[in-house]
């Protein structure tokens, strides 16, 4: 399947600018992954688009990282793993547009592509694809995930809003697909935070931000990788 999308919907600052958790002294955690290093590209078997020489993207296999950790604190009850792009063109205007180039210049704001939560201190590392394998056209369901951990919807939901062949509720991992005329890679920050409690305090169905807000000050440590992607033959990453 060629995928063609552009932004549906602009973003506002109010839903996508988001602020992480205000930095606070915590515990050093280790968190590795097999597919990259850090700072490294990630494999194309692991985003939601791969390039095209004739329509710039098509889907991919997008198959979650795999990743293990170590050094949890003591008192670790659960972890949550949070990936996001910081790196989202902040106006659609020139996204996936022929004949145009989205500058490095432009504003930039944050993109959640995996909100997972609930998982035990003593939890067995994630495997590669346990998550997610390919793409749902019309979104993923949730909140229940594999272990009986939870997740929330990624950003892909409100993408996608307007089209009506991609709209849908997506939970769960859905990997990169930047725009394939921008003119810088974007980042992919991978981050484990490891709680003092047994359950995210979040309900229903929640965001990143949702979790982001509901875990301060319930965090013992954490730890992240990054991995960096382009569609764009132009920009090596």
């Amino acid at each position: 399947m060629v995928i063609q999308w552009r932004v549906t919907e602009t973003p506002s600052p109010g839903r996508y600018n988001r602020k992480p958790i205000p930095s606070v002294e915590r515990m050093p955690v280790k968190l590795t992954t097999s597919c990259f290093s850090d700072q490294a590209p990630i494999p194309v078997e692991c985003a939601f688009c791969a390039p095209d020489p004739k329509s710039h993207a098509t889907l991919s296999e997008n198959l979650n990282p795999d990743f293990s950790w170590s050094d949890l604190p003591a008192g670790t009850q659960s972890l949550v793993l949070i990936c996001h792009d910081p790196d989202v063109p902040g106006k659609p205007d020139d996204v996936n547009q022929e004949g145009r180039t989205v500058p490095a210049s432009l504003p930039r704001i944050d993109f959640f592509h995996w909100v997972l939560v609930d998982l035990p201190a003593d939890a067995a590392p994630i495997g590669k694809g346990e998550f997610s394998s390919g793409v749902s056209t019309k979104g993923k369901p949730g909140p229940a995930a594999p272990r009986g951990a939870r997740q929330g919807v990624n950003d892909y939901t409100a993408w996608f809003g307007g089209d009506a062949d991609m709209r849908g509720d997506y939970y769960g991992y859905d990997g990169p697909c930047p725009p394939w005329n921008d003119s810088i890679g974007h980042r992919y920050v991978f981050t484990l935070y490891a709680l003092d409690v047994p359950r995210c305090p979040v309900e229903g169905r929640f965001t990143g931000p949702d979790v982001l807000r509901a875990i301060e000050g319930h965090v013992l440590g954490s730890a992240a990788v990054t991995g960096v992607y382009s569609l764009n033959p132009d920009v090596r990453v």
